[in-house]
This record gives structure tokens, sequence and C-alpha cells, in this order.
């Protein structure tokens, strides 16, 4: 059965992480906007990650490190990423790209399974 408590950080970091996603690219879709509009822009979208970001945290301490978080929002970071770039900009990951990922998914094992102790 599935650990509900748990798996509420876990969401709330993905939601968070495309909001930011958006928040940092969005306005490239807007080339006529102003540097000011877009950092605006950019911030307003940004407050709504902060408002799941911050209680995902809180709440994610209970159950994870704070390595286990990082690295939870940092992997979840990078799939918003693709997610974004290939919704909104039809871009999509090349073979060099998802070999960088899978590294730092590699990466991310070694913080959870903490193999070397």
């Amino acid at each position: 059965m599935t650990n509900l408590p748990a798996l509420w950080p876990i969401l709330m970091l993905a939601a968070s992480a495309v909001v930011m996603n958006v928040a940092w690219y969005w306005h490239l879709k807007q080339p006529s906007w102003g540097m000011l509009a877009a950092i605006g822009a950019a911030w307003g979208i940004a407050l709504l990650e902060y408002c799941l970001a911050v209680p995902a945290n809180r709440i994610g301490i209970a159950h994870y490190s704070l390595a286990e978080l990082k690295t939870i929002q940092e992997v979840l970071s990078l799939a918003a990423f693709v997610l974004v770039a290939w919704a909104l900009f039809g871009q999509t990951p090349g073979p060099s790209q998802l070999l960088g990922f899978a590294l730092i998914a590699g990466g991310a094992f070694m913080i959870f399974k903490s193999p070397f102790g």
C-alpha cells in the first residue's frame, strides 16, 4: 500500500516544477514584451510555485532527508522542463540530452540507495 502522506510532497513538488518551468520559459513566447513585463509575469507565476514548493518541503521533511527532497525537486524539474519544452516550444530531447538525464537519474539513485554509506 502506498504511503500517502509521503506521496503528497512529491505530487506538490511535481506541480511546482511544472509551474516554475512555465515561469522560466513562457515569457520567451512573448518577444514583444519588455524586460520588466517579462520579469513581472515570471515573478507572478513563480509566486504560485513557491505556494506549492514551500509546503511540499515542510511536509516532506517528515518523510525525506534534505538531500532526498532536493534530489526529488531536481529530477522533477528536469522532467517538467522536458514537458514544458515540448508543450510550449515543440522541442524534444535528443540522444545527448537523454543520456545526460539518465546520468542524473543515476545520481538520484545514489542519493536514495546510499550504496556507500
